[in-house]
């Protein structure tokens, strides 16, 4: 079974479907790349992915360790390169919010956690990840 099925709507635009729950998401191809911009273009998902995918790990870990992530926050910017035209840069920014104080050990094991998350370690390495934390 696929895990996502995606149509293309037309005019640079699809629709992907996560087949499990039927979630859709739209993307758009962006302004600069002859697109409307009106969504997600594919290199903002993946941008998204990799922070998202951080803060599950982390999420993860938290749990084991009877903390409570909840209100953690996190900006992704990402960067493009002109020739070819690729993520070169992808910058995360968290926030960390804890329901207790961490110590310097929990905090490095939140930081690791993000680091090695899956999008993190299949991403190309020519990618660079320039991943922040705020306690």
């Amino acid at each position: 079974m696929p895990t996502v099925s995606t149509e293309y709507l037309g005019h640079l635009r699809t629709q992907a479907k996560h087949v499990a729950s039927g979630n859709t998401i739209i993307t758009d191809a962006p302004l600069d790349n002859h697109g409307r911009g009106e969504a997600f273009s594919p290199t903002d998902l993946t941008s998204a992915s990799l922070g998202s995918c951080m803060m599950t790990i982390m999420g993860i870990v938290a749990e084991r360790e009877n903390l409570d992530l909840a209100g953690t926050t996190f900006e992704v910017t990402k960067t493009m390169a002109a020739d070819p035209r690729r993520i070169s840069k992808i910058e995360v920014n968290f926030t960390i919010k804890s329901n207790v104080e961490l110590s310097e050990a929990q905090k490095q094991k939140l930081q690791n956690a993000a680091r090695t998350c899956p999008v993190a370690l299949s991403l190309h390495p020519d990618i660079e990840q320039l991943v922040t934390f705020e306690f």
